[in-house]
């Protein structure tokens, strides 16, 4: 935690916030996903206790604990090379039993729970996760936001203007790249999203456009540019349990028919608009008998000076770094979805402490330092956990070991190392040591 800033509290709720972050630092499971406890002279129930005064304490605001997260963001973005950053932009359900009082409905009249709205920076160098910048929890009644003033409840893509115009406030330095899902393929948000200065990259559905002086689907485009051998070879990628060989091409095509919009309560209605010309990157992963296994058809604003083609493929295959965020904090680390807080609120608040653990995870990953490379050594090793040769640590990993070490470290501040011999050396009768 050294060098993080801590949140604009009170000294006594930073020193909370301090354990809390530290009780996060581990690899939970379903039977195990309260707030953990480290090794110290305070009982089990005192630490169960401060943590349930913190969680449900509304002088500790979600903007404040985001403020840790964001200067994370800010410091490691400064050392990346880019000209510019990724900031990706997705939603993802929380799934709970009917023991929360305030469950809103997610996608249909029984389909209860939250649901997280989540803006993660990105580093425009490698992919490397920086850090949560934005986060919402829809409630029913309302919206818990890192912003100070909440958002409205209101559909996905609607929210992401909002969200666009914030990140201008965050002091980054640089420059954004807004990378969206397909589901953000909508010529009206594309437009309004241009008409404010903002740069996005989108994966497109099979549209329409104006392509060379006709009206083209994307697919159309897409097989007369494979006719035409546009594509280049760029490199070879893994591929599931093999390689692949990444081919891109690209064109420029117009957005200049009417978009389709539907107001509450009305029937879908036409909605003029400026033509849009956008960059068109078409991305195919190709097996050894040159079939296409995976495909890509990028829309975006982004100027050519900012980004090749190649990297702009690139951009988007970093997007699944925020797939990878909410699964620690699903099943892979945090086990959210079986905390036992009742409320949103304190939901929430637990939520950014444990997100903030996740940073301080991927600072370490990022580290390639000797100390760092054999810091991460040291605990994946304390985890238990077998990796592949491939890929030497996890973050999964990392906090699993990263828990050992803290209470190896809290246990020795309280116990004398000989005694603690001693104790182990009663395991032999058992035949263990």
């Amino acid at each position: 935690m050294q060098g993080i800033a801590l949140p604009p509290l009170e000294a006594r709720l930073k020193s909370r916030y301090l354990r809390l972050v530290h009780s996060h630092m581990h690899s939970a499971t379903d039977l195990a996903a309260g707030v953990a406890s480290l090794p110290s002279v305070a009982s089990a129930f005192a630490a169960t206790q401060a943590a349930w005064r913190f969680l449900n304490n509304e002088r500790v605001t979600p903007a404040a604990l985001a403020e840790p997260m964001r200067q994370v963001g800010r410091d490691r973005l400064a050392e990346t090379n880019a000209p510019f950053a990724l900031l990706v932009h997705d939603w993802s359900k929380i799934g709970f039993d009917a023991s929360k009082s305030d469950l809103t409905r997610v996608t249909h009249g029984k389909d209860l729970g939250y649901e997280l709205t989540t803006a993660l920076l990105v580093s425009g160098d490698d992919g490397a996760p920086l850090a949560p910048m934005e986060m919402h929890l829809k409630v029913a009644g309302g919206v818990l936001s890192t912003r100070p003033r909440a958002p409205r409840h209101i559909k996905h893509l609607d929210q992401v203007l909002p969200t666009m115009k914030a990140s201008r406030a965050w002091g980054l330095g640089k420059p954004m790249l807004h990378v969206i899902d397909r589901e953000a393929d909508s010529v009206d948000h594309f437009r309004r999203w241009d008409a404010d200065g903002h740069r996005f990259l989108v994966r497109g559905n099979t549209r329409r456009a104006t392509w060379e002086g006709e009206g083209r689907l994307l697919t159309e485009v897409r097989d007369e540019l494979r006719s035409r051998r546009a594509f280049g070879l760029i490199r070879k990628v893994p591929s599931r349990d093999t390689e692949a060989e990444l081919w891109v091409a690209e064109t420029s095509v117009i957005l200049d028919r009417p978009a389709w919009k539907k107001a509450a309560g009305r029937k879908r209605r036409k909605r003029a608009g400026r033509p849009l010309t956008l960059r068109l990157i078409v991305v195919q992963l190709r097996d050894d008998r040159d079939r296409v296994v995976a495909e890509w058809m990028l829309l975006s604003n982004a100027p050519d000076d900012w980004a090749t083609a190649e990297r702009l493929a690139f951009c988007y295959y970093w997007r699944w770094r925020i797939e990878s965020f909410f699964k620690l904090l699903k099943g892979h680390g945090q086990q959210l979805e079986r905390w036992q807080q009742e409320t949103g609120a304190a939901i929430f608040r637990r939520l950014l402490v444990a997100s903030m653990a996740c940073v301080v995870v991927w600072r370490l990953q990022a580290d390639q330092s000797p100390e760092a490379e054999e810091l991460r050594e040291v605990l994946v090793r304390l985890s238990g956990r077998q990796t592949k040769r491939t890929r030497r640590h996890t973050a999964p990993a990392l906090l699993a070991g990263l828990w050992v070490l803290l209470s190896m470290l809290a246990l020795l501040d309280h116990c004398d190392l000989g005694r603690l011999r001693d104790l182990a050396s009663r395991l032999s009768y058992s035949g263990v040591g």
